[in-house]
């Protein structure tokens, strides 16, 4: 169908997810799926009545985590009126029926968020962050490729057949089967989308703001450049056009190559899809779906366009910075009545909708307008201005004793004694905090060579200028930095009530030799004395350099976790989790992990993560490993079973028992610390990924949660996996935390987010 271009206007919003609207799946003429960060899925028809509007029919509920990649099965024998396939943070692929709105298969394998799905005749295809593409077939795995070195980030079929990914190592490729028969090289960072351009050959778009089309052969025909961050997806009509989203919060519309509209939205566009007639569909990070038209005869009403325009200046006046402040942020005119400090001191002020310069006439006394300040899009180089004055620093200083947070500002032209001074006398603060002032002013701009000037003399005592170096009795200002990260050591679980774990192994050691069928299980009187040895070398934590572990002991205890009972497990467990914090007992565990007990340990904990788990197993064995990261002797093994570690223990950071969650989010933290000092980025990866869905769940205990947060943190800050984070929106994490009531979780919320913002 061919249609010329005219200018889209709104048709009409879904509204009805509870937070951003992430994808988008145009579900031939039975309607439209959507997915969202709410963990939802919802399918919109088309409202008979009057054709213009769709109505929410289905919501689909069974993901854990935000949904990404959708794709529709076409009504057939098992789905008579078509079925979704869904993707998620969560690391799922779920099918669903929409006859009923249940999901009738869980696909598990990824190790990560899945980011992409397609439909090869009844085979499933998804893709992950994991860098792997995934073939499944009658619900079950057929196909594993690690197709690209970074994450994947998107899949499409082609009509001929073949798959197209496009992955953050920059690149897209081709496959037919499992063979990659072209590489397409060109774009300068993520490819976050691709689409099929028909009777042409493939788009694609970028974290480096452009939109590109390739042709099969792999030659490059078109780059297309207008959006001033982030493309997030991209697709192409039969006519011709096509249609971008972006974090710059418009979708764009291409004909040609060339930039024919932009539709500017309430938020960042997450996708953008045409339906066949052309109309278009767009998810946006203010949570509303929302399709644009061409059809006069189907564009809203006045009232509705106009509130939309309305809703849509007042989100951009919001946003609007001028020298790098929020507008709204700028002082009135007002401000002009306060004499400037210096013969040229700059000053912004707000003027209706716009930032306008003054700059202070010394001679005159008076501010002379320079004229209106303009930003150009996203601008971070911008210098930080405080009350309209633009300054090289402005810190936030913390005086503490329930004080709220101060702002000082400093440009290096300053003498820092001068501003010291000055600022103390402002904000009404005692003198004698001048020498911690100065010096923190010198900490904070590297001038630790800084040379006051000998001609300086305090306006207030005419002395000359004190020299940093002697210690300070007055109360302290906190450094402006990271409250909790980044996470330096690894936490233990170093406390055990070891006369109840004897106990409660005599007491199970009796129950089997009360049971003819398992008396051959039991311990006889010697066992139990060496039991007794070894709970009286754990107690003497004083004597832990000299006193040591027979071969015998440890032989005996791995004995016990591969030959007892599984219900019967959680004590031999909990002594173990104490005989890895000794030097000698962890050194002598670890011989047995190198021989003949090699994979005890993992077959313990698959063993006892299997159906129906009982707590205090979980418990003593998250705690066990987690207890494992103290010693170095250790860490080669946790590195090398990672993977299996993590996907066992993964439901146990939604467990209903908060000393498991707090287990749990213990060995995140570990791992992480591990992994950084490692600089293992596909570890990173998935710890990230596990401690994202943890922290995203405000209904966990806010200790798990907090050390989960930690996690994030301290991988974004000192490990390699910041530009993953920021693709998962780490950002709607740490702003969420930031608002908590809880103050270690909004505190390092705000460490997150400001991790974020760095360069």
């Amino acid at each position: 169908m061919d249609i010329d271009f005219k200018e889209y206007q709104l048709r009409c919003q879904l509204r009805g997810h509870e937070d951003d609207a992430r994808g988008i799946c145009i579900c031939g003429d039975a309607g439209i799926a959507t997915s969202s960060r709410d963990r939802t899925i919802r399918f919109w028809t088309l409202d008979e009545s009057q054709k213009r509007d769709y109505t929410m029919s289905r919501i689909l509920l069974g993901h854990t985590s935000f949904v990404g990649p959708l794709a529709w099965v076409p009504p057939n024998e098992e789905f008579p009126e078509g079925g979704i396939v869904s993707g998620g943070m969560d690391t799922l692929v779920l099918v669903w029926n929409i006859a009923t709105g249940e999901h009738v298969q869980l696909l598990k394998g990824h190790k990560l968020q899945v980011t992409g799905i397609a439909l090869d005749g009844s085979d499933i295809i998804s893709v992950s962050v994991d860098s792997t593409l995934r073939r499944w077939r009658g619900g079950q795995q057929v196909e594993a490729l690690d197709a690209h070195q970074a994450a994947i980030q998107a899949i499409v079929k082609l009509p001929s057949g073949e798959l197209v990914t496009g992955s953050s190592d920059m690149t897209l490729k081709l496959w037919k089967g499992k063979s990659c028969v072209h590489t397409f090289a060109g774009h300068t960072d993520t490819v976050r989308g691709v689409a099929v351009m028909p009777n042409l050959g493939i788009l694609s778009a970028s974290h480096d703001g452009s939109i590109r089309l390739w042709a099969l052969s792999g030659e490059h025909l078109m780059e297309m450049v207008g959006h001033t961050s982030i493309v997030y997806s991209v697709d192409a009509h039969a006519s011709g056009l096509i249609v971008s989203g972006s974090e710059d919060c418009s979708a764009k519309i291409w004909k040609d190559g060339v930039c024919v509209q932009s539709i500017e939205h309430r938020g960042c566009v997450w996708d953008a899809k045409f339906l066949e007639n052309g109309d278009i569909v767009t998810a946006c990070s203010d949570g509303i779906v929302r399709i644009w038209t061409v059809d006069h005869d189907k564009i809203a009403d006045a009232v509705e366009r106009d509130s939309f325009a309305t809703q849509l200046s007042e989100y951009k006046i919001s946003r609007k910075r001028v020298g790098g402040l929020k507008l709204e942020d700028l002082p009135g005119l007002d401000s002009l009545k306060t004499p400037g400090n210096s013969d040229g001191q700059t000053k912004v002020v707000r003027e209706g909708d716009n930032g306008v310069a003054y700059a202070w006439n010394m001679r005159e006394q008076k501010w002379d307008k320079i004229g209106e300040v303009v930003d150009g899009p996203d601008d971070t180089t911008k210098r930080p201005l405080l009350d309209g004055i633009q300054y090289d620093h402005v810190f936030d200083v913390d005086i503490g004793d329930g004080e709220p947070i101060r702002k000082l500002p400093y440009s290096r032209s300053e003498n820092p004694y001068d501003v010291a001074d000055k600022w103390l006398l402002k904000e009404n603060l005692p003198l004698s905090y001048r020498e911690q002032i100065v010096e923190f002013i010198l900490q904070n701009t590297g001038q630790k060579d800084f040379i006051p000037d000998p001609l300086f003399r305090d306006p207030y005592t005419g002395s000359s200028a004190y020299v940093p170096g002697a210690s300070s009795r007055s109360p302290g200002v906190t450094k402006p930095s990271y409250k909790h990260i980044p996470k330096k050591g690894v936490l233990v679980f170093d406390v055990a009530q070891f006369d109840g774990i004897l106990k409660k192994i005599s007491e199970f050691n009796n129950g089997l030799q009360s049971d003819p069928e398992k008396q051959h299980l039991s311990l006889n009187e010697g066992d139990m004395s060496r039991w007794g040895a070894i709970v009286k070398i754990l107690k003497d934590t004083s004597h832990y350099h000299s006193s040591g572990f027979s071969n015998i002991d440890v032989a005996m205890v791995l004995k016990l976790l591969k030959t007892w009972p599984v219900e019967l497990l959680f004590p031999v467990v909990d002594v173990m989790r104490m005989i890895v914090l000794h030097p000698d007992g962890a050194a002598t565990l670890l011989q047995y992990f190198k021989d003949e007990d090699a994979g005890i340990i993992i077959e313990l904990i698959k063993k006892i993560t299997a159906s129906s788990p009982l707590p205090a197993n979980l418990l003593t064995s998250l705690r066990a490993v987690t207890n494992m990261f103290k010693n170095g002797y250790f860490n080669e093994w946790l590195l090398v079973h990672r993977s299996e570690i993590l996907d066992a223990f993964s439901s146990c950071g939604s467990s209903p028992n908060k000393n498991v969650q707090m287990a749990y989010a213990t060995l995140i933290l570990n791992y992480a610390v591990l992994l950084i000092e490692k600089k293992d980025e596909e570890g990173q990866s998935q710890v990230l990924s596990a401690a994202l869905e943890m922290a995203e769940d405000e209904t966990i205990d806010s200790d798990s949660r907090f050390r989960a947060l930690v996690a994030i943190g301290s991988l974004m800050l000192e490990g390699l996996v910041k530009r993953v984070a920021l693709d998962f929106d780490v950002l709607n994490i740490a702003t969420t935390a930031k608002a908590s009531k809880d103050a270690k979780i909004a505190e390092v919320g705000a460490d997150i987010q400001l991790v974020a913002k760095q360069t």
